[in-house]
């Protein structure tokens, strides 16, 4: 079977799944290859609409809007150009087609074979003789039961990423539960799907707790399944317990070392502890295909950002963007980058752009509040403020934007009972991000310096987005105080530490240094001509 063609200057490896021109392989990775590979099995035939869904979705459930968006997707990385074609024809009213039939190209491990034969010849007649029939009778793969069926459909569209599809994952992990309580698989997926829920659909926190409680359960009949171990991470996650969700993920990156996700989604917690370096080196260090794990490379740019590299941060940012409309991690993550930047109409069009995509977040609103303060707009920022509190109402800085940028004034007594309220729960709260929340509350109450200080235990605790710091509306009241810089100043002490780890590691991407050694150069400059 022919897995190597050429299509104009493209080789394409079906079994390695790489796209190349000449030297240089191409990113086309997932969906967008599937898609690839499927017009190329059909060689230069039209490849209707429901053909292509049930060759590359199948058995998740799209339309052709979303076959559209995937070929766009697909010309974006391979440089084609939808108004003069060369890989990919729309064919009106029927389907896509290539631009030119593809060249079958011999595989390269045929070729070697042949290039050895004459000097081994006689050795293979005499193996073929001696195996016989062995090399005929391979064992064919068992055929799955209908639990496994059940659960590998499961999986399939659970990994689709997509709101609707994590509930009909959800179904059949349930539905397999049904069948076989004790099945640790269909206990990870359910557990995983309900975090999901929480984590990115903007669920409650009770279906996080079933989560754990599933997951706890999976662990404890199959304590050797890695897979068991990272969704007791995740459900951690979703609930906001940082050391059990490192625990879970830590766990499962040694019971399986190729477990990429887990390892991601651990560096992403180091990165909300402060601790940079330590996150870029596990982003940086995937065993398998880094594409597979939706969040890593929004998490390698956030790194790259929060480590002050922002034009390598903006590069990938921006290509997530483009690239990948419906990861739900991008479509927050690049409208904040240049909020965070002082870049506001940009950010406002990158939001605009997100939330026309699908799902949306309460971080997307809470943006687009800032942005309307940042231009004197009172009431749409209460809007926009409200709506993020109703996306995610048990999220603490939702409602406390909503209530003290709200169209009603909030009265003094609720404000003290919400600050002593925040200061309780901070005892056992890890995240920075809840120092934040107490600042906004002491700044509405009239303590700037209880603000401040609040700020300040959050860069103690890892928060280290100076940027934001500058940019948002939330801190104008106490941006011009001392006090104040005094607290980016110590966000740049840290920073700075971290950056030098990173420069100095073996493994720092050499993208890195490059810039590294340019700045230099200009700091050089500067200094000579002063």
């Amino acid at each position: 079977m022919t897995t190597r063609y050429r299509l104009l200057d493209l080789t394409i490896d079906l079994a390695r799944q790489r796209v190349a021109r000449g030297d240089t392989t191409l990113d086309v990775a997932g969906l967008s290859f599937q898609l690839l590979a499927c017009l190329l099995e059909r060689g230069d035939r039209v490849v209707g609409f429901d053909e292509l869904m049930a060759a590359v979705w199948a058995p998740a459930v799209v339309n052709e809007e979303t076959v559209t968006q995937r070929v766009r997707l697909l010309r974006q990385a391979l440089g084609d150009d939808a108004r003069q074609p060369r890989y990919v024809r729309t064919v009106r009213g029927r389907g896509y087609q290539l631009g030119t039939p593809p060249e079958p190209l011999g595989d390269e491990s045929q070729r070697r074979r042949h290039s050895f034969w004459p000097a081994f010849a006689a050795v293979g007649v005499l193996a073929a003789v001696a195996l016989g029939a062995g090399f005929l009778a391979r064992e064919q793969k068992p055929v799955p039961t209908a639990q496994q069926e059940l659960i590998q459909r499961a999986y399939w569209y659970a990994a689709m990423g997509q709101r609707d599809n994590n509930e009909r994952a959800m179904a059949l992990y349930d539905r397999a539960l049904h069948e076989a309580p004790d099945d640790a698989d269909a206990l990870t997926g359910a557990s995983r799907t309900r975090s999901a829920r929480t984590c990115l659909y903007n669920a409650g926190q009770e279906d996080a707790r079933d989560a754990l409680r599933l997951a706890n359960r999976a662990v404890s009949l199959r304590p050797d399944l890695a897979r068991a171990w990272s969704a007791l991470g995740y459900a951690h996650d979703c609930l906001g317990d940082i050391s059990g969700a490192i625990a879970g993920y830590e766990h499962a990156v040694r019971l399986d070392p190729a477990d990429d996700a887990s390892r991601s989604s651990a560096a992403y917690l180091y990165q909300e502890q402060g601790h940079l370096a330590d996150a870029l080196r596990l982003n940086l260090d995937m065993h398998g295909d880094p594409t597979r794990v939706r969040f890593r490379d929004v998490q390698v740019a956030r790194e790259f950002e929060l480590l002050g590299f922002d034009a390598a941060a903006e590069t990938r940012f921006r290509r997530v963007f483009e690239l990948s409309p419906d990861n739900v991690f991008s479509n927050t993550a690049w409208p904040a980058f240049l909020f965070a930047h002082g870049r506001f109409d940009d950010a406002r069009a990158a939001l605009s752009e997100a939330r026309s995509r699908g799902t949306p977040r309460a971080e997307m609103a809470q943006i687009d509040g800032e942005l309307a303060l940042r231009r004197g707009d009172r009431f749409a920022a209460a809007n926009a403020f409200a709506e993020a509190r109703a996306i995610r109402p048990d999220s603490r800085l939702q409602t406390t934007l909503a209530a003290v940028y709200g169209t009603t004034p909030v009265s003094a007594s609720w404000l003290q009972q919400r600050i002593a309220e925040t200061r309780h729960n901070l005892a056992d709260d890890p995240w920075p991000s809840s120092r934040i929340e107490l600042a906004v509350l002491l700044q509405a109450a009239g303590d700037p310096r209880g603000a401040i200080s609040a700020l300040s235990d959050a860069v103690d605790t890892g928060w280290l987005d100076a940027g934001y710091l500058r940019a948002s509306p939330l801190f104008s009241s106490i941006a011009s105080d001392p006090a104040f810089d005094a607290v980016l100043a110590a966000i740049g002490r840290r920073v700075e530490a971290e950056r030098e780890r990173v420069l100095t590691a073996p493994w720092c991407p050499a993208e890195l240094k490059v810039r590294q050694a340019t700045w230099e150069e200009l700091q050089r400059g500067r200094d000579l001509r002063m």
